[in-house]
């Protein structure tokens, strides 16, 4: 083998290698590119879910309120039965002890 086909071979070798080193090199960057924009997606994602987890809070405070606020209405409602429903019987009976006498 002379001496310009050992370079010829070197030079083949060294570019084959070099081709090889960009490729991947160029796999990396892809990846890269994929993993940060990946990552910048799922810091969207987590922006709103964020926001929704905020909103949802609120709107729990307030079913909250209201369902405190409804109690409260029941309980009152629930009072106020009892109060005419005494006064209904002690009606009825003092109806009935007035016909009893009649």
């Amino acid at each position: 083998m002379t001496h310009p086909e050992k370079s010829a071979e070197k030079l083949d070798a060294a570019l084959a290698r070099l081709k090889t080193a960009l490729e991947q090199l160029e796999r990396t960057v892809a990846v890269r590119l994929e993993d940060d924009l990946s990552s910048a997606e799922l810091e969207e994602e987590l922006a709103i879910m964020q926001d929704d987890r905020g909103r949802l809070a609120l709107e729990l405070d307030d079913a909250l309120a209201r369902v405190s606020a409804l109690e409260k209405t029941r309980d009152e409602v629930l009072r106020r039965l009892d109060h005419a429903s005494a006064g209904v019987a002690a009606a009825l009976e003092t109806a009935v002890a007035a016909r009893g006498e009649e």
